[in-house]
């Protein structure tokens, strides 16, 4: 049983000063006409399971929303059902849940991310708490897309050019892992050939209201697969295992 939810206290207590606890994090936030609302906290439940069952991991519940979704990696607040946290709520939300959970005892985190705007306010709640940490205390975060190498980046884009990560939103990537980790979600009737055409390099408030399409996507995400998704978790899991491994000594 690696499912905190299910589990009860005395399970935990059990287990909670040995084995590595997972934390997910991820977003509500538009991802397209084709996507999901949760894309991005199904990616993160998903990684969590599956690199729990390969360290005997437990699998916290998820943390579902996320920071302030941007233009130019997300489409930004331009789109209903796209629901955001203050960077100062998200930081106090997981350094409350990391020091619950030292406080109870454990010692292992691995904070697992697939939300591009958490990262900053997901470190910066990790370094408060670390300064007060018991010694033997340890806590990494993982965010998937730092884990996959040039030669699966130019696999997945055979035949549309890698837009970098930030605009990566509701693309190929995401499309392919949400093809292999919820299908039933996916519309793939509903994908069109439609990005952003001017990449903005500089933010503006009041966001303008044309800068991402109506569609919401910001890159082409034509050639998308669950065999390119099967590729991508397979680097990135086996990426996550060995960061484990090495922090842990598992």
């Amino acid at each position: 049983m690696n499912l905190m939810k299910n589990m009860t206290w005395y399970e935990f207590d059990a287990r909670k000063d040995k084995d590595l606890v997972i934390l997910p994090v991820g977003s509500v936030e538009q991802h397209g006409p084709h996507l999901p609302l949760f894309t991005d906290t199904i990616i993160s439940e998903k990684f969590s399971n599956l690199l729990a069952n390969k360290v005997n991991g437990i699998v916290m519940p998820a943390i579902n929303y996320g920071y302030k979704s941007q233009p130019a990696s997300g489409g930004g607040p331009l789109f209903p059902g796209t629901i955001d946290l203050n960077g100062a709520t998200l930081i106090s939300l997981v350094k409350d849940i990391i020091e619950e959970l030292i406080r109870d005892g454990v010692k292992k985190i691995a904070i697992v991310n697939s939300h591009f705007e958490n990262q900053a306010f997901l470190l910066e709640a990790i370094d408060l708490v670390s300064r007060n940490m018991p010694e033997g205390t340890k806590i990494v975060m993982m965010s998937w897309w730092d884990l996959i190498t040039q030669d699966t980046i130019d696999k997945v884009f055979d035949e549309v050019e890698f837009p970098g990560w930030a605009l990566e939103h509701a693309a190929i990537t995401e499309t392919s892992l949400i093809l292999k980790f919820a299908p039933e979600t996916v519309h793939m009737d509903r994908l069109i050939d439609e990005k952003i055409e001017e990449v903005p390099s500089y933010q503006v408030y009041p966001i303008p209201k044309d800068l991402v399409p109506k569609s919401g996507l910001l890159s082409i995400g034509r050639t998308s697969s669950k065999e390119k998704g099967e590729l991508i978790i397979q680097e990135a899991l086996e990426g996550m295992v060995n960061i484990v491994r090495k922090e842990f000594i598992f």
